[in-house]
This record gives structure tokens, C-alpha cells and sequence, in this order.
């Protein structure tokens, strides 16, 4: 008996070791792009203001989330229909593909429009087979793990995250030491996309050696297989509530937290803090570190406690430490700045009528009111503003800096060279004004306090591992065999992509828009705060659940 028990647990770790090592390779090929936000934005949006072309390439990231649930719900009814196996080595070969296939596309400066178009379009083939890359792993493990340790073992594809994002990370920052900045900016960032190719080789040789799941086996043995898993998912009021359950119990509140630990602090230290690019990667890198090992602790803890405690646990840290611990990361990574922003408040002073709210997902708005511009060019240097109302048809506006009132023109009626140009040097009066008011253009290294920043993304990395940790089993141990594949795909992705992968951009545009560089985070807080209240009324434990009678 205690020979086949070894040779099973020999197995099962052999089943989680190859479903996390693919995992890992997939985070990492999408993790990549979400690191490289500054860099992408200089060479496939060269043609748009500082701003907007942030906005943009935040949004070309969160294309790749919107198109997960496609992927969901396709790979999910082959996986339901055809088996577990079969369909994740088809995700992995899609992803890696189109990944590699990004490190070959040609820059605005060398095709022009084509290449943003390109790269979306890459951008989506990504998202479409990460759709089918989470549910098919986390199945494929929970469905072979004892009841007891489910969230043990599946934890490691939680933690997968993590490693790939380690992985992107320390191959970026090695790369840039290598190459150097001005090389990495021009041609290096191709080199961790094309890194991909040896990943994904290693990848697929280890996924192809696995067997197939025993509880889907056992069902294609029975001839149980569903007939049509979107159907039965849809038209079933037992797995249709449980995926609203599942999307707005946890699942929304985790998109927006994670990706407000792990990418959004990487904009805002780069952007806001205006830390160097290697001080923000070695503390991201260090963050993720320590939260490795946090995703299998809170899982353990879920074996013993309960999924639901835990995961409650962590969006309420999450939402009760981000605005306090974001407004510590500016203190502390650039005093100077901070203290700037309190001697010599910046104001805009235009006319309500003319301000937008800067968020085009087509790219093709111009942004060009004298109230747009001045917003952009000062949210796009980083800096907070306070606005204040001028009189109803004023075209102009006013950016007062430490006393210094700086006129913005309206660049309505002019064409895209006229309005750069206005842009340009109203950037230039703001800079200099700023300079002149004690702003740092950058932050001082040598003042910067890495270890207080670095403790504070640790709380944050422990409030989005107590929710991620347990999230793969709850999310088994809610749907029954015949359809969990597309069942718990299609809340996980939503969750994931359309909510968390919409953060960074909208939480950007917030900010440009309010003019507080904290307005963005009420998106997570608030999102975070009605999961709670729905996980508490609706969320029941699912903890030990037998998969083979769950309905």
C-alpha cells in the first residue's frame, strides 16, 4: 500500500511539475509586455502624445485580457468534450508562437500604423490561449489530487504566476545591464520575447509526456461526456450561479488585485515615483519572490481553514492597504517630489466644458482642447494637479506652477503635426516651471528608501496571494466534471482579463482625468469592497469537496 501510495504521489508530482512549468512559460510570454509598458509605447506609438500613448499601450496589454474569455470558451468545450491534456498543449503552442512572433514585428518608425495593428493583433492570439491555459491546468491537478491537498497541489500553478513574472523580469533587467539602456530602448527589448523560443520547446516536451485527467477518463469511460458544455453551463441554474458567484464572489476582486500589486505599481513607480528603471524592476523582482512561496502558504492554510476565509481575507488587506501604501511608495522613493507636491501645488484652470475623459480604445481621438492638453502633458510628466474652474467659453487654460501661470492654446481645427507641436511646447514651459518650483526630474537614488518601499509591496503581495493561492481549487471544487473546464474558464478570465487587464489603463486615465496620481486605485477598492460583501452573502465552502458528485 505505502508503495503505491509513493508511486502515485511520484506521479502527481510529476503531473504538477509539468502543468507548472507550462504555466510559468505562458505568465512569463505575457508577462513581458505588461514590463515593458515604456518601451512598447516608444516604438509602436511613437506617433501619439506622451499620455495618450501610455494609455494606449496599457490598453494593447489589456487587449490580450479582453480576449480571454473567447479563449475560455473555446478551449473550454474541447477540454470538456475532447479532454484535458490535448487541449493545454495547444494553448501553450499558440501562446508561444505569437509571442515570439512580437519580438519579430517592425517598429512605428519602420511601418507606421501597421505595426501597432500587428502587435494587437498578436496581442489578442495571446490572450485567446491564455483563455484555455489556466482552467485546463488547474483541472488537470485538482482532478488528480487527494481531496485534502487539493489546494496544496494547485497552488503551484497559482505560484506559476509569480515565477514567470521572476523570469520576465530578471531577463529584462539582464538584458538591459548587458545591452545597455540606449540599446535595450532601440533593438534589446526584442530579446526576451525571442528568448521564448527555447521555453516553448522545453515546454511542450514536458506537457506531451503527461496521461490524461482520471476523472475526465473515468467520465469518457461512462459515457458521461457533456454534448454541448456552453448549453449545459448557460441553461443549468446550478452552473450559472455558481459562475456569478465565482465571477463577483472572488473573481473580479482578484483581477483588479493582482494586477494592482504586480503591474500597476510598476507604471506608478516608473511614472509617479519617477524611479529608475532598475530600482523598479529589482523591487518588482523582489516582490515577486517573496510571494512565491505565499501562494502555496495560503493554499495549505485553505486545506485547513476553508477557501472562503482566506480568500476574504486578502481582498479586505488589499483594499484597506493601497491608497496608504501607494501614497508611502512616493514618500519614501522620492522625498523630494513629495515634498514639492506640498509647497508648490500644480493647477489647471479651464474652462469643465472642454475637459474629457482621455480613454480612447481606437486611438483615433485628438485630445486637443487647451484643458486636454494641459492635463495630458502634466499627467503625463507625473505629476498631481488640483483643478479649478474658468469661466464658461474660455478656450485657454492655465497651468499654475509655484506661482508661475503658464497659458495653454486650444488646438481644436489643427492637424496632428499642429497639435504635437502645441503639445510640445507646452511641455517644455510646464517642465521648465516645474524645475524652477524644486520638482526632481527624476528621483535620487541614493535618498530613495528601498527597504520601506520593498516592505510595503510585500503587503501588498501578501494580500493578493491569500486571495490567488486557494482561487484554484475553490474554482475546481465549484463545477462538476462534465463542464468544469468552460465553467470555471469563462469566471477566471472575465475576472482576470476584462478587470484586471483593464486596470492599469483605466486606473491611468482616472488619474489623468481627476489629477490625483491616487485617484486610480478606487477602481480596486471599490471592486474589492463588493466581492466581499458578495462572498459573505453567497459564497458557500467548498473545501474537501468530493469532484465526482459536485452539481
Amino acid at each position: 500500500m505505502a508503495e503505491t501510495q509513493k508511486g502515485a504521489t511520484g506521479g502527481l508530482k510529476t503531473i504538477v511539475a509539468a502543468s507548472a512549468a507550462g504555466t510559468t512559460f505562458e505568465w512569463y510570454d505575457f508577462f513581458i509586455f505588461g514590463a515593458l509598458t515604456t518601451i512598447i509605447a516608444q516604438n509602436f506609438y511613437a506617433g501619439v502624445s506622451g499620455t495618450l500613448g501610455t494609455i494606449l499601450t496599457l490598453l494593447t496589454f489589456a487587449v490580450g485580457f479582453i480576449a480571454r474569455p473567447v479563449g475560455a470558451l473555446v478551449f473550454g468545450h474541447i477540454g470538456d468534450k475532447k479532454g484535458r491534456k490535448g487541449t493545454f498543449l495547444w494553448t501553450i503552442l499558440v501562446m508561444g508562437i505569437a509571442t515570439i512572433l512580437i519580438g519579430c514585428l517592425p517598429t512605428y518608425a519602420q511601418a507606421g500604423p501597421v505595426a501597432p495593428i500587428l502587435l494587437v493583433a498578436l496581442r489578442v492570439v495571446q490572450g485567446f490561449a491564455l483563455g484555455g491555459e489556466y482552467g485546463g491546468a488547474a483541472i488537470y491537478v485538482a482532478e488528480h489530487a487527494p481531496p485534502d491537498k487539493r489546494g496544496a497541489y494547485t497552488s503551484w500553478i497559482q505560484s506559476s504566476a509569480a515565477f514567470g513574472l521572476i523570469a520576465a523580469l530578471a531577463v529584462i533587467l539582464a538584458t538591459r545591464k548587458v545591452v545597455g539602456e540606449p540599446a535595450f530602448a532601440d533593438w534589446g527589448w526584442r530579446i526576451p520575447f525571442l528568448i521564448s523560443t527555447g521555453l516553448l520547446i522545453v515546454s511542450v516536451y514536458i506537457r506531451a509526456k503527461t496521461a490524461e485527467s482520471p476523472a475526465f477518463k473515468a467520465l469518457h469511460d461512462q459515457g458521461q461526456i457533456a454534448k454541448s458544455p456552453l448549453s449545459e453551463i448557460f441553461t443549468k441554474w446550478s452552473n450559472l450561479k455558481g459562475m456569478l458567484i465565482a465571477l463577483f464572489g472572488f473573481m473580479t476582486a482578484q483581477g483588479v488585485v493582482w494586477y494592482t500589486s504586480f503591474f500597476y505599481t510598476q507604471v506608478f513607480l516608473e511614472k509617479m515615483v519617477r524611479l529608475d528603471p532598475q530600482q523598479k524592476d529589482t523591487l518588482i523582482i523582489g516582490m515577486t519572490l517573496v510571494s512565491a512561496p505565499l501562494y502555496i502558504l495560503f493554499a495549505r492554510l485553505s486545506d485547513r481553514w476553508g477557501r472562503k476565509p482566506v480568500m476574504i481575507f486578502g481582498i479586505a488587506l488589499a483594499c484597506l492597504t493601497f491608497f496608504p501604501g501607494f501614497q508611502a511608495l512616493l514618500k519614501f522613493g522620492n522625498p523630494d517630489l513629495d515634498a514639492a507636491y506640498r509647497t508648490a501645488p500644480v493647477r489647471i484652470i479651464a474652462d469643465p466644458a472642454q475637459c474629457t475623459f482621455q480613454f480612447d480604445l481606437t486611438g483615433t481621438a485628438q485630445f486637443s482642447t487647451a484643458c486636454d492638453l494641459a492635463k495630458s502633458v502634466v499627467s503625463n510628466i507625473g505629476v498631481p494637479y488640483e483643478s479649478q474652474a474658468a469661466s464658461a467659453g474660455t478656450s485657454t487654460a492655465v497651468a499654475e506652477i509655484g506661482g508661475r501661470r503658464i497659458e495653454i492654446a486650444s488646438g481644436a481645427g489643427l492637424d496632428k503635426a499642429g497639435v504635437k507641436a502645441l503639445r510640445g511646447k507646452a511641455t517644455t514651459e510646464i517642465k521648465a516651471a516645474l524645475t524652477a518650483a524644486g520638482y526632481p526630474e527624476k528621483a535620487d537614488p541614493k535618498k530613495a528608501n528601498l527597504w520601506a518601499m520593498f516592505a510595503i509591496l510585500c503587503v501588498f503581495a501578501f494580500a493578493a496571494t491569500a486571495l490567488y493561492g486557494p482561487m484554484a481549487s475553490a474554482l475546481v471544487e465549484m463545477f462538476p466534471t462534465r463542464v468544469r473546464y468552460t465553467a470555471m474558464s469563462l469566471p477566471y478570465n472575465i475576472g482576470t482579463g476584462w478587470f484586471g487587464g483593464l486596470q492599469p489603463a483605466l486606473s491611468f486615465a482616472m488619474v489623468a482625468a481627476a489629477g490625483n496620481i491616487y485617484y486610480g486605485l478606487w477602481y480596486p477598492v471599490i471592486t474589492g469592497a463588493l466581492a466581499v460583501l458578495v462572498a459573505l452573502i453567497f459564497m458557500k465552502e467548498t473545501r474537501g469537496r468530493d469532484l465526482h458528485t459536485v452539481e
